[in-house]
C-alpha cells in the first residue's frame, strides 16, 4: 500500500513537472480557439499565430498560467460569441468593442465571476440581457451601447454593487428602469439613452451620490422628475430630453451650478453651467444603423 501511494505521488509530480511553466490550461486555450473560430479569426485585422504561445497572441493577457484579459477592440471580429467563454474563470477584462459580433450573449457569460470590465459596445448583439447578470459581482464597467438588445433591464443589475459605469444606450430595451439601480452607490455614469423605456424614473436613483453622468434622453419615460434628484450632489451631465414627463419640479431642487451639460425640454429652466451661460446641449444621435436589421 505504501509503495502504491509513493508511486502515485511520483506519477502526479512527474505529470505536473512535464507541463511548461505558465502555460494556460487546455480548457482556457480551447475557449480562446473557439472565439477565434467563431469570429473568423483568420480575417481579423491582427490575427493570432495559433502555433505560437498563447501569451503572444494579440490582446491576450496571461498571469500565473491563466487568461486574465482579452482586448480585441476594433479588430474585425465577425460572428458570434462562443458559449465556452464562460470557461475563462480568471478573466477580469473582456473588451470586444467596435467589431461586428452578432447573435446573442452566451448564457454562460455570467460564469465570469472575476470579470471587472466587460465592453461589447458598437456590435450587433441582439436578444435579452440575462437576469443572472447579478452573479458577476466584481463588475465595475458594463458597456453595451449601440447594439440590438431587447427585453427589460434585469433587476439583477442591482446586485453589482461595484459597478461604476453602466451604458446600455442605443438599443431596443423596453419596460421600466429597475428600482434596484439605486443599490449601485459606486455608480458614476448611467447611460440609457435612446431605448423604449417607460414609466417613471425611480426615486431610488437619488441614492447615487457618486453619479456624475445621467443620460435618459430619447425614451418614453413619464410622470414627474423625482424630488430625490436634489440629492445627486456629484452630477455634472444630465440629459432627459425627448421623453413624456408631465412635471419638472423635481429639477428645481438641484444645484444646477454643478452641471456641465443639461437638457430637459423644460423651456422655463435656464441653469448656469459652472457660472458660465451656455446654450442647451443636445446629445448626438449615435444609433448604430444596419439595413439588414431594419426588419428584425
Amino acid at each position: 500500500m505504501i509503495r502504491f501511494v509513493i508511486f502515485f505521488f511520483l506519477l502526479v509530480t512527474s505529470l505536473h513537472a512535464s507541463e511548461p511553466k505558465g502555460q494556460v490550461t487546455r480548457a482556457e486555450k480551447e475557449a480562446l480557439l473557439d472565439l477565434y473560430n467563431s469570429t473568423h479569426g483568420e480575417q481579423w485585422k491582427v490575427t493570432w499565430d495559433l502555433n505560437a504561445p498563447v501569451e503572444t497572441w494579440k490582446g491576450v493577457q496571461v498571469k500565473d498560467g491563466h487568461v486574465v484579459g482579452i482586448s480585441l477592440f476594433m479588430n474585425n471580429l465577425d460572428g458570434v460569441l462562443p458559449e465556452s467563454l464562460g470557461k475563462l474563470k480568471y478573466l477580469s477584462e473582456l473588451n470586444l468593442a467596435f467589431n461586428n459580433i452578432t447573435g446573442v450573449l452566451p448564457k454562460d457569460i455570467v460564469k465570469l465571476e472575476k470579470i471587472k470590465v466587460l465592453r461589447l459596445e458598437m456590435n450587433r448583439i441582439k436578444g435579452a440581457l440575462p437576469e443572472e447578470i447579478g452573479q458577476m459581482k466584481e463588475l465595475e464597467t458594463f458597456s453595451m451601447f449601440n447594439n440590438f438588445l431587447s427585453g427589460p433591464i434585469p433587476e439583477g443589475f442591482g446586485s453589482l454593487t461595484n459597478l461604476k459605469e453602466l451604458n446600455l444606450s442605443s438599443n431596443n430595451l423596453k419596460g421600466i428602469i429597475p428600482k434596484s439601480i439605486g443599490n449601485l452607490t459606486k455608480l458614476q455614469a448611467l447611460g440609457l439613452f435612446e431605448n423604449n423605456l417607460e414609466g417613471e424614473i425611480p426615486s431610488e436613483i437619488g441614492k447615487l451620490g457618486e453619479l456624475k453622468e445621467l443620460v435618459l434622453a430619447n425614451n418614453q419615460l413619464g410622470g414627474e422628475i423625482p424630488q430625490e434628484f436634489g440629492q445627486l450632489a456629484s452630477l455634472q451631465i444630465l440629459q432627459l430630453q425627448n421623453n413624456q414627463f408631465n412635471s419638472f419640479t423635481g429639477l428645481k431642487n438641484m444645484n444646477t451650478k454643478q452641471l456641465l451639460v443639461f437638457d430637459s425640454d423644460d423651456k422655463s429652466l435656464n441653469p448656469k453651467f459652472k457660472e458660465i451661460q451656455f446654450e442647451r446641449t443636445r446629445m448626438a444621435d449615435t444609433k448604430f444603423e444596419d439595413a439588414e436589421n431594419d426588419n428584425e
